[in-house]
C-alpha cells in the first residue's frame, strides 16, 4: 500500500497554531502554506478535505516542518511537500510548486488522485 506523508510549511504547537490562525486571517496572501490553505479553513480541517482522505487506498501522515525534522531528519527540503515512502526512504511525490500551482483543493484532490490511480511516484528523493 502507498505510504504518502503530507508535510505543512508551518510548525507544530500551540502557539505556532495561534500564530498561523492570526496570519492567515491578517494577511492570507503572504501566508507560506498553500496546503494549510487549500486543506484547512481558519480553525480545522475542511470536511471535503477529511472526507476526500478518508477513500483514499492509501496510509496517510501528516507532519509539520519541525516533525518532519524530528521523525525522519530531513530539513532543507522545499515545503510544503507531499513525499511517499518507499523501501524506508522518503521520496517527493508531489512537489512545493505543484500544491503551489493548484488554485483550489478541488486541484489538489484530482492531482492526488490521479497519482494513485497510475501508481506514478514521481521524481526526486527527499
Amino acid at each position: 500500500m502507498t505510504h504518502l506523508v503530507f508535510v505543512y510549511n508551518a510548525d507544530s504547537g500551540l502557539f505556532n497554531t495561534v500564530t498561523d490562525i492570526a496570519h492567515k486571517l491578517l494577511s492570507p496572501h503572504t501566508y507560506s502554506c498553500k496546503l494549510c490553505n487549500l486543506t484547512h479553513s481558519y480553525f480545522t480541517v475542511r470536511k471535503d478535505w477529511t472526507n476526500f482522505l478518508a477513500e483514499l487506498d492509501a496510509e496517510l501522515e501528516f507532519l509539520h516542518r519541525d516533525e518532519l525534522e524530528e521523525k525522519y531528519r530531513l530539513k532543507g527540503i522545499s515545503l510544503p511537500v507531499i513525499l511517499v515512502r518507499q523501501n524506508d526512504r522518503l521520496e517527493t511525490w508531489i512537489s512545493t510548486e505543484e500544491i503551489n500551482d493548484c488554485p483550489s483543493m478541488e486541484v489538489l484532490k484530482v492531482l492526488i488522485s490521479g497519482r494513485l490511480q497510475s501508481g506514478q511516484s514521481n521524481s526526486s528523493g527527499a
